[in-house]
């Protein structure tokens, strides 16, 4: 991992002596999805890189909950209208409990960090503006205002509107942008132009006044001694925030701007845009901790270096990406970079969670298990599993857990499935019906043995006898066993049911269940 090690690497020389902060921020705006988890993955493994090279590291994570609350996310109600310009930090919970919305949606996620092995702190920037923590970076930023202004347009290369102003100023528990006259650094004070014209004065120390966000970013950076900082690629385009980041740290508060980890967006499979927490189009970082394990959510960050934009489907791609994990795991032969990969993607990780059992099998035995987690395993213990079942039950028996989520939350109803109760043999043609006749006789006689390949052979084998096409031979069974068209893979799911109970449903022999 290349990119890692430039940045440890740099981070290291940059100070070489002393903690080395590493931080991450986000808006509490709306649910957090999956997106936001790249950058504090990003920010974990850096410790850890550090950490691993003899450093003291720590990872910081920023709640921006003294933002003002701009819009109303589509999964709140309208009359949260009345909230607007709000810091998101006063506006309640929809839920009725006392906590703040900020708070509502930042604790799911501070739980998934949690659950994703990830060690920080985390700072409320309501908190630091309000206990007069931000006074140092209020007063030097206003006092060099045309610095920093200048830097701005100068890196934007756009003139900024007449109407900017570089605070913002708390009016009625709401957050407006008020021209700005001056400051009286010696009663901590700053007098504004009210929205009637009027000049008027505030305190600046305990959180009346917000930094506009272009000079609040450099200003943690400097107050809190930020080494490195990832952040989306929407920050890093030329011109763009970082960049007058960079400038207003040097011209403004003669601070180096932090390492920068710019990295590319996650989106859903098929969309074109990113994922959106006010606009709920994301996958919510908290439902994706119950659906996948840890270590393979950190895989799929940190398979591919971070200036690499990540598709996520939670179907057959979430298949695929388990497989792939468990793949990565068996190989004998790893090279240094999968040694690495595996290091970091199992960070925290005390109980593995990932078997050697291709997911798709352990959905389908689950299923015709009926759920019975014990079933299951009696069930994968008949193929040619049968030693992960005896090497790996528990490991098996953690991601079973896992697999029940991803059923109940995002598999596809062509995925899902339950052995019928009964079959009416109306429902099948005379030629459908001889057909299962002759298979049940077949699997009758079957080797005590036979795995998904012979009973595949053995389904095929009608091709020709049955005077079906052969995808029909395949559909009838799985019309015949649950209902619909189309199913798991056809001769493993034969070889995991119970032998007696799918000759009698071959044979249409009435009522029958799993028992």
């Amino acid at each position: 991992m290349r990119w890692l090690e430039t940045v440890v690497n740099e981070a290291i020389e940059r100070q070489p002596e002393g903690e080395i902060l590493v931080s991450s921020g986000a808006s509490p705006s709306g649910v957090y999805h999956f997106g936001h988890l790249r950058e504090v993955i990003i920010c974990d493994v850096i410790v850890l890189a550090l950490k691993k090279m003899g450093r003291e590291a720590r990872h910081v994570h920023v709640v921006d909950d003294l933002d003002g609350f701009r819009k109303v996310p589509v999964n709140l109600p309208e009359s949260y209208a009345k909230y607007l310009g709000m810091p998101l930090c006063d506006v309640p919970a929809p839920d009725g409990s006392n906590r703040s919305y900020a708070d509502f949606c930042f604790d799911p996620f501070s739980a998934s960090m949690t659950k994703l092995g990830i060690e920080f702190d985390t700072i409320y920037s309501h908190e630091r503006y309000r206990s007069g923590f931000y006074v140092p970076a209020i007063e030097r930023s206003l006092d060099r205002l045309d610095a920093a202004k200048n830097a701005i347009q100068v890196v934007s290369g756009r003139k900024l509107d007449e109407n900017w102003s570089p605070i913002q100023i708390m009016e009625n528990g709401r957050l407006k942008n008020r021209k700005f006259i001056g400051i009286n650094t010696d009663v901590k004070t700053i007098s504004y132009e009210t929205a009637e014209g009027e000049e008027t004065f505030i305190a600046y120390g305990d959180g009346q006044v917000k930094l506009d966000w272009r000079l609040d970013w450099p200003g943690r950076w400097w107050l809190m001694h930020v080494t490195v900082e990832p952040f989306g690629r929407d920050h890093a385009t030329k011109g763009g925030s970082y960049d007058t980041g960079v400038a207003i740290s040097r011209d403004v508060y003669d601070n180096l701007a932090p390492i920068p980890v710019p990295y590319e967006f996650i989106n859903r499979t098929g969309d074109t845009k990113k994922m959106s927490a006010s606009k709920g189009t994301g996958v919510n970082a908290h439902e994706i901790t119950d659906v996948l394990p840890a270590e393979v959510i950190r895989y799929f960050m940190l398979r591919n270096s971070p200036d690499k934009r990540l598709f996520f489907d939670e179907t057959d791609g979430l298949i695929r990406l388990v497989d792939d994990y468990a793949e990565l795991l068996a190989n004998k032969d790893h090279t240094e970079l999968d040694e690495e990969v595996i290091y970091l993607s199992a960070r925290g990780v005390v109980d593995k969670t990932i078997s050697s059992v291709p997911f798709s099998h352990l959905v389908a035995a689950y299923q015709a298990s009926l759920g019975d987690v014990d079933k299951t395993l009696e069930v994968i213990g008949r193929t040619e599993h049968v030693t992960a079942v005896k090497n790996e039950a528990d490991v098996i028996r953690r991601e079973l857990a896992f697999v029940d989520h991803w059923l109940k939350l995002w598999a596809p109803e062509s995925i899902r499935f339950n052995l019928s109760d009964s079959v009416d043999p109306a429902d099948f043609s005379d030629v459908e019906l001889a057909y299962l006749r002759s298979l049940a006789a077949e699997v009758s006689n079957a080797p005590a043995d036979a795995d998904g390949n012979w009973f595949h052979d053995c389904i095929y084998s009608h091709r020709e006898s049955s005077g079906l096409k052969p995808g029909e031979l395949f559909t009838v069974l799985y019309r015949a066993l649950i209902g619909k068209t189309s199913g798991p893979r056809a001769g493993w799911f034969l070889s995991i049911l119970p032998r007696d109970w799918l000759v009698k449903r071959l044979l249409m022999n009435g009522q029958q269940d799993t028992d």
